[in-house]
């Protein structure tokens, strides 16, 4: 297990973390105009910005915007080190283990970053062993002018964003966000080179040839989601308290806030009111209140008047003790939002679009009203522990257990995209700690049958863990499921409703006949499809396969992602608990 990082008031430890990275090789049309496409992820990293060719590789060119968390003197990049010269890295991340590589294999660090272990881990192991190694987030991009070779990696469930770009004549573009590439996207003739995501839990290895041509050597997955952590033995060295599985699931979600608690800026929560984002705010102030800092943590709720996640947001907030803050938007306010959304999450994903409308909104808010930089959230939960509504409805707790790995596979296009760029489009660091390696091992490790809804009560695992510990108030631990961008309706007038008379306006019923004709790929089959869909392609012309699908819940029979669509929406006894859940 590695040594986790005390959370103090004056704490010494320092780490880059969220930013944005950008970088070409080889081409030959002129850097310096290439280079201004950087500038469009300045969002990523408000506080400091740079620009470095590297010499003697032709139009080898890294840009990096930072967001400073810690150590504003030796966290800018591309990061090299005296004793390695050769190797040039820069990456968007944390690595939480890097205390403890230094010290089992005696890394002299140069710097106080924890992105330098990537550098002393490649430069002993090589690239995929160093990959595997650790145990974090991010997406990295390092250059090694001696043996002429550029390698790309992301972590396992893609938490962290990265794509890139590589023509036929030889050109590699990486950047943190599509939007960074669009402008480098011409091929030799009139057509777009396709701008592709990063693959999370893989390396690619290019070749630099001496004409300054770059060619794909090997693409090659250095871990899985479904695979115990490769740095770790985690069932000898995590688990002291033997057989008891609810206790495991505790001490292993507790750890993974607590090593997330890395950070000189102030701390803050999402807080819905639901399970996940509770339990994690819960944990929050619960570690740093024993750990004496002496500030109160912050949390945040969203909601349309009369929102019942407000409502049970607030509960949780007077029980754990936060200083908590309430944002309230108004329909004519989120519709005003949602083009600035897609253009941030450069996604046209019905589900995805609706629910970050909220999150867009109470970021702005973070960002522009108070002093919390990292926050917190429950993001994953729900595929990790088969949290959604409709699992209920799965035929056998395999078919359960086979979606929530398909989820867990896609996560990176959908609810974790949601999360990084509704917050990054506002300078904020978002960390997750329901994706923790080790504690999406372990509980996916547990029998399917545990691990299904019990009756109509999911994620029944994570409330028997904490049930009778007094983290959070028991009505919230039981509370019924809400989808996020239900939840954050009014009771009056939900936001979906108010959505749905919006685009009702904007998108004709000739309009959906063409639509085949003119989204040939993932063709809308609602209005708010379509809506969403030309935006995006105002935006992003040409980049559809971003998106291979929508995302729709599963043995339901509809074509809108809405809980509010499905038969069984909040068809949950909470006073049944005790008859329906069973060891």
């Amino acid at each position: 297990m590695p040594s986790l990082i005390t959370f103090r008031p004056c704490i010494t430890v320092k780490v880059k973390t969220m930013c944005g990275i950008w970088a070409i090789f080889g081409g030959d049309e002129d850097v310096a105009k290439q280079c201004g496409c950087a500038l469009s992820i300045a969002h990523r990293g408000p506080d400091a910005f740079r620009i470095e060719n590297i010499n003697h590789f032709r139009n080898c060119c890294f840009a990096f915007h930072r967001l400073v968390i810690l150590d504003d003197i030796h966290g800018m990049q591309p990061m090299r080190v005296r004793s390695m010269p050769h190797i040039w890295m820069e990456y968007n991340g944390e690595i939480y283990n890097y205390k403890k590589v230094q010290e089992e294999y005696g890394f002299e660090y140069q710097t106080e970053c924890d992105g330098e272990a990537i550098i002393h881990l490649y430069n002993r192991f090589g690239i995929e062993q160093a990959a595997a190694m650790l145990d974090g987030v991010f997406a990295f991009c390092l250059l090694d002018t001696d043996a002429r070779k550029v390698f790309v990696g992301r972590d396992t469930y893609g938490v962290r964003p990265a794509f890139r770009l590589l023509k036929d004549d030889g050109f590699l573009a990486v950047c943190s966000e599509a939007k960074g590439l669009m402008g480098l996207a011409h091929g030799n003739g009139d057509h777009e080179v396709e701008i592709e995501p990063f693959p999370p839990g893989y390396y690619e290895e290019y070749d630099v040839a001496m004409s300054g041509k770059v060619t794909l050597a090997e693409q090659r997955q250095f871990h899985s989601f479904e695979q115990v952590p490769k740095w770790s033995n985690i069932v000898d060295n995590v688990h002291p308290e033997g057989e008891d599985v609810y206790a495991n699931i505790r001490l292993l979600l507790t750890e993974a806030v607590k090593k997330r608690l890395m950070t000189h800026r102030q701390i803050g929560c999402m807080l819905s009111g639901g399970l996940d984002s509770s339990l994690v705010a819960g944990l929050v102030v619960k570690l740093a209140r024993e750990a004496g800092v002496k500030y109160a943590v912050q949390t945040y709720a969203i909601g349309m008047e009369g929102s019942p996640d407000v409502i049970a947001a607030r509960k949780v907030a007077k029980h754990i003790g936060s200083e908590h803050h309430e944002v309230s938007f108004s329909a004519e306010e989120g519709i005003a939002a949602v083009e600035e959304v897609i253009r941030y999450l450069e996604s046209y994903d019905i589900t995805t679009i609706r629910a970050s409308v909220g999150m867009y909104l109470i970021s702005r808010y973070i960002s522009k009203e108070t002093d919390s930089v990292v926050i917190f959230s429950g993001e994953g939960a729900d595929e990790v522990a088969q949290g959604y509504i409709y699992f209920h409805k799965a035929p056998t707790p395999e078919d359960g257990d086979d979606e929530s790995r398909r989820l867990l596979k896609d996560l990176y296009m959908y609810d974790v995209l949601r999360a990084d760029r509704t917050t990054s489009a506002h300078g904020l660091e978002l960390r997750v700690p329901f994706l923790d390696h080790y504690f999406t091992s372990y509980y996916l490790s547990i029998p399917a049958e545990m691990r299904s809804p019990k009756g109509r009560i999911r994620e029944v695992s994570y409330r028997k863990a904490f049930d009778k510990t007094g983290l959070i108030p028991s009505e919230i631990l039981w509370r019924p499921k809400e989808a996020f961008s239900d939840g954050v309706s009014s009771v009056k007038k939900s936001w979906y409703e108010s959505l749905q008379e919006f685009i009702e306006q904007q998108v004709t019923d000739s309009m959906m006949e063409d639509a085949p004709k003119r989204f040939p790929l993932n063709t809308p089959q609602i209005k708010e499809a379509y809506y969403y869909r030309q935006v995006f392609e105002r935006l992003y012309p040409a980049q559809a396969k971003w998106i291979p699908y929508y995302w729709m819940p599963k043995w339901s029979n509809t074509n809108d992602p809405s809980a509010r669509t499905l038969k069984h929406y909040k068809d949950s006894d909470v006073q049944e608990k005790d008859d329906q859940i069973t060891e």
